[in-house]
C-alpha cells in the first residue's frame, strides 16, 4: 500500500483572560504553504497583537500515532 503522506496543520494560539485560544489557520499540502498562510495573516487584526502565536505541523494522513492508549484528566 502507497503512503499516503503527509499534511501540514498551521494554526494560532493565545491566552485570553488565563484561558488558550487557538485559531485553525488551515489544513495543508506543504510546509511552505502553511507558511504562506500565516505570513497572509501576520498583520492582520488579533494575529499582529499575538505574533508569537503561530505554529506549523506535519501529520501523516492515514496513520493513528496519537492516544493509543487513552488519557487520563486530573482533576
Amino acid at each position: 500500500m502507497k503512503d499516503a503522506g503527509s499534511i501540514w496543520l498551521a494554526w494560532h494560539e493565545y491566552e485570553r483572560d488565563g484561558c488558550p485560544e487557538y485559531t485553525l489557520i488551515g489544513v495543508f499540502s506543504s510546509r511552505e504553504r502553511a507558511e504562506a498562510a500565516i505570513d497572509a495573516r501576520r498583520g492582520k487584526p488579533g494575529f499582529i497583537d499575538h505574533p508569537n502565536g503561530f505554529a506549523i505541523m506535519a501529520r501523516v494522513v492515514d496513520r493513528d500515532t496519537e492516544w493509543l492508549d487513552g488519557f487520563v484528566t486530573v482533576h
